[in-house]
């Protein structure tokens, strides 16, 4: 009952760039990219790389310490001169005499005893482990806990370097501690200390710690050695004045190694690298789960497009991975629907070319009959009737062939062209005014005008813009229009209506008074190459495809076109009605 007339004009494709010849022997791009088993895809590189370095920096700034070194060297130099004060106070008291020069008068003098001095000297560094030594106020070397002084002479007592021991494991982890971790944080900005030999420390200029302390000030330093001493390069100095009512009488110098401060730093640094192995292997898991969850599907999804591209048939479905509600699985349902759409084009495609063949054989074969036959035809009447019949029947091939020309090429300008703005209201006015201005006055025997007309009821009002392809979407009505108008009765109406929905949308509506639809026909009138005209109508003159295009113009803007009958009071067709309705922009 509903086809259109041919009111489409052609558009021409832009030619593409032939495709590069392939060489022969070359395997396809998809190929080479197949993984090798065993061996680790790259995102699960990176997942780890990327992860672990994470863990690394923060083991690097947590095994750095040096604030907390800091605090350890201030807490043992407190110790340390709290000593040197004590032991300064007790030789200020006990290792005193007085002076061999005899005072002025009314004066008392005194001065370190060095016999008193080494013997408390000697017991104070016993309790304490620490080298003390003892100095006079000219900075000459008085006592030193490490010398013994006997009848056959002195006997000086040196702290050897700690002997390796454990197995060779173990030797080896502390040797790597020592070259590779002991190192951080730097020690080479401190004073480098050297010790002047046994035979020559009492003449020997005293350290810049005792000037400072027989000035009367207490001095503490930290000392970089260069022979480290059990396993430490550190040496920690203290001097404090010797006084006797507030007159300094000496100096003395406390020494200690820097062991145990580094002893602290090894243990919490050995708990944090106990922590990092644990972190380490639990972080390498994780990142082997999170890439196998992410490189696997991926893959898997990889795999199958490739074999949809060189297999044969339908067998092969892409993995559905929906139900993982995460970008994979987007993407797994994007290309299940991209592989759908394919074969659904594909099918569309086959369906079209079997129509195509089929319409296009039906002329063919009365053109070749008529051929055939107007050789053997001697009547001029006769043969001039099938010489119309080829004429039509060519003029028929023609506007076939332009028709599916227009249509196949539908798709690919819809998809390549940018919309834009389109006055849905203004297009019908000019469409309307278009059929007033060229259609031709007919006349019936009663002198009333018989021709249908097109009339815009009510006109529409407001802004009815939508985005869109002007040209295309004039198709759309024209089409619409000129179906209607020729099923339309002598004196009948075709009505556009257009309105803004609720939602936003453009609702257009196209109705006629012809004989409507027929039953159960209102979407098969939307196929390709469905025909049926008004009794009448000269066969040939449409080519079924115009509601097709129609339609799918519409739906490649986004909205829905629809067919029904328009009814009477009495529930009897009066005619039929297309309803177009277009997104909002």
């Amino acid at each position: 009952m509903a086809s259109v007339t041919d009111t489409g004009s052609e558009v021409r494709a832009p030619d593409h760039a032939p495709s590069p010849p392939v060489k022969p022997g070359a395997a396809p791009r998809a190929a080479s990219r197949r993984r090798v088993r065993g061996v680790p895809s790259p995102l699960t590189l990176r997942i780890l790389a990327v992860n672990v370095l994470a863990l690394l920096l923060l083991v690097g700034a947590l095994l750095y310490l040096g604030r907390y070194q800091d605090r350890l060297v201030q807490a043992e130099l407190d110790a340390l001169e709290t000593e040197a004060r004590i032991f300064a106070s007790a030789l200020g008291e006990g290792a005193v005499q007085r002076a061999a020069d005899e005072p002025e008068a009314g004066q008392e003098s005194y001065e370190l005893s060095p016999e008193l001095g080494r013997q408390m000297i000697r017991r104070l560094a016993l309790a304490t482990e620490t080298h003390t030594r003892l100095y006079g106020p000219d900075g000459r070397l008085l006592s030193d806990s490490r010398v013994l002084t006997g009848s056959p002479g002195k006997i000086e007592i040196q702290e050897l370097p700690l002997p390796p021991s454990g197995d060779p494991a173990s030797r080896a982890v502390n040797e790597f501690y020592a070259r590779f971790i002991d190192v951080v944080p730097s020690r080479e900005n401190l004073p480098l200390y050297r010790e002047p030999p046994g035979h020559a420390a009492e003449s020997a200029a005293p350290p810049p710690n005792v000037e400072r302390a027989l000035a009367g000030e207490n001095s503490a330093t930290v000392w970089r050695l260069a022979s480290p001493v059990a396993r430490s390069n550190l040496l920690l100095t203290v001097a404090v004045p010797v006084q006797r009512y507030k007159e300094v009488l000496g100096a003395v110098l406390l020494s200690r190694s820097g062991t145990v401060i580094d002893e602290a730093i090894r243990s919490v640094r050995t708990d944090i690298l106990r922590v990092f192995a644990v972190a380490l292997l639990v972080t390498v898991l994780l990142s082997l789960y999170l890439a196998g969850t992410i490189a696997r599907p991926i893959r898997k999804l990889a795999q199958a497009a490739d074999r949809l591209r060189t297999g044969h048939g339908r067998h092969t479905e892409i993995p559905d991975f929906t139900r993982r509600g995460d970008e994979i699985g987007e993407l797994s349902g994007v290309l299940r629907d991209m592989t759908a759409a394919l074969w659904a084009r594909m099918d569309a495609i086959e369906r079209f070319a079997a129509d195509v063949a089929h319409e296009i054989k039906n002329p063919l074969t009365s053109l070749r009959s008529a051929v055939e036959t107007v050789s053997r035809i001697q009547d001029p009447a006769r043969r001039d009737k099938l010489m119309a019949i080829i004429a039509d029947d060519v003029q028929r091939l023609d506007r076939l062939i332009s028709d599916i020309s227009n249509a196949s090429r539908l798709d690919a300008e819809l998809s390549r062209a940018a919309l834009e703005p389109v006055d849905i209201g203004a297009m019908l006015r000019t469409l309307a005014d278009i059929h007033h201005t060229t259609a031709e006055d007919e006349e019936d025997e009663d002198g009333v005008e018989a021709a249908p007309g097109v009339v815009i009821e009510p006109p529409p009002g407001g802004s009815l813009t939508v985005k869109g392809l002007e040209g295309r979407l004039t198709q759309v009505f024209q089409n619409l229009i000129a179906n209607a108008l020729s099923f339309s009765p002598p004196g009948g109406q075709v009505r556009l209506a257009s309105r803004r929905t609720p939602d936003g949308a453009v609702e257009v509506t196209v109705s006629d008074d012809g004989p409507g639809i027929p039953e159960g026909k209102e979407e098969a009138i939307f196929e390709r190459f469905y025909t049926e005209r008004p009794a009448g109508e000269k066969f040939g003159t449409h080519s079924g495809l115009g509601l097709s295009i129609s339609k799918q113009i519409v739906e490649a803007h986004g909205g829905t076109i629809r067919a029904a009958n328009r009814l009477g009071p009495g529930g009897e067709t009066i005619g039929a009605v297309f309803t177009v309705r277009l997104p909002r922009p």
